[in-house]
């Protein structure tokens, strides 16, 4: 079976490359297409694979400005041949799911989340634009939310890594999908046969991730900053200046990490602090892995991977007395957070059971396209 792979960009390797990942182990012959790729930053998983780019990545500065040439995008996905291939897989997160394809082949998009920037947080870039993005994003991202809504209806089955993002494909493209939460190296946190342990005695909180606005970091560092408790941030982004402007002593920047050094700092951590709202969120699973509990902002995926009391705690609000109201919680009940327990609930997020569910979801939509064939032999 030939198998294409449709991802949006390749410029680091955050959750959604993660998940590519896991499909190219699933089907180690498929050809990978996307916009751009920084080839730097793959991973030996993806350089094995043949990757190709639309026009996209034959542009000027494209590695690093890649979302200036968004407009072009939906023209440049519909420029590729797919004709060869009888499974499209679309991994949509930014512009994939576009691409055409022939009547018989089967397309299963694995959406991350219809593009935040054209829908939920539309209001929001452009608010943080100067006046002539503005302008110019305006007709911009009106039309291309006319392509969005349109090219919904070229996927056959649609896979949300979330209830958050299943709902959210409901509300902007009206199509159902089905729920399979992404893969998680788990055995890179907590390898088999390990039992976690309790953190050492003054272990500082971590707060890991990019370092954006929406990650809201800045109320990881403002919380501890007040209260003088130890946080580490790892990860590094176009916020971190003026996070750094407003940390006290107690909060240290680690930058960003290679995969021991990430292993390495949740296990010397004494809980994730993950203050922002995420469609998913592969950092709490990661952290609950190395027998972390997760202290979240309890909205989108946090709730369907965080069990309060039991693997970590939530806040409500996303502000500063909530976070510290928490962080007070936590350390009055933290004796009852078991690393084991903690570690034997983030198994339930492994790329095995991402494998089984997102390969019957595959196995539905081929066998739903190869029916009508085998109906009229079976007439002739």
């Amino acid at each position: 079976m030939k198998v294409a792979i449709v991802h949006y960009w390749f410029v680091g390797m955050r959750g959604g490359e993660k998940v590519v990942e896991a499909l190219c182990r699933m089907y180690p012959q498929a050809d990978i297409f996307t916009h751009v790729v920084d080839r730097d930053r793959l991973s030996r998983t993806l350089q094995a694979h043949d990757v190709r780019t639309t026009f996209i990545g034959r542009l000027p500065g494209a590695v690093r400005h890649y979302k200036k040439y968004l407009p072009l995008m939906p023209l440049a996905l519909e420029q590729l041949d797919l004709r060869g291939y009888d499974l499209v897989i679309s991994s949509e997160s930014g512009p994939a799911k576009g691409v055409l394809t022939r009547a018989d082949t089967a397309h299963v998009c694995y959406c991350h989340s219809p593009m935040r920037y054209l829908w939920d947080f539309y209001q929001d870039y452009l608010h943080e634009g100067g006046g002539f993005m503005r302008g110019m994003m305006r007709p911009w991202f009106h039309y291309l939310r006319m392509w969005d809504a349109v090219s919904a209806m070229r996927v056959d089955r649609y896979v949300a890594n979330s209830r958050t993002v299943a709902a959210r494909i409901r509300k902007h493209w009206r199509r159902d999908a089905v729920v399979v939460t992404p893969p998680v190296e788990i055995d890179a946190f907590a390898p088999a046969g390990v039992t976690p342990t309790r953190p050492a005695e003054g272990a500082p909180y971590l707060c890991l991730g990019q370092l954006v606005g929406y990650k809201r970091v800045d109320l990881a560092v403002r919380a501890c900053t007040a209260t003088g408790r130890p946080l580490v941030v790892a990860g590094d982004g176009e916020m971190r200046r003026a996070l750094e402007a407003v940390a006290g002593p107690t909060v240290r920047f680690a930058g960003r990490l290679d995969d021991a050094a990430m292993c390495t700092i949740y296990a010397q951590s004494r809980a994730l602090l993950f203050p922002g709202e995420e469609d998913f969120g592969m950092v709490p699973v990661e952290a609950m892995a190395s027998g972390r509990p997760v202290i979240a902002y309890g909205r989108g995926g946090a709730l369907e991977t965080v069990v309060d009391g039991e693997t970590g705690l939530f806040f409500g609000a996303q502000d500063t007395d909530a976070l510290v109201a928490a962080l007070d919680r936590f350390e009055r009940e933290e004796h009852r957070f078991d690393p084991a327990r903690i570690a034997a609930h983030a198994r339930n997020f492994g790329e095995a059971r991402f494998r089984m569910e997102f390969g019957a979801v595959i196995d539905e939509a081929l066998r739903d396209l190869a029916e009508p064939g085998t109906r009229q032999a079976a007439d002739r």
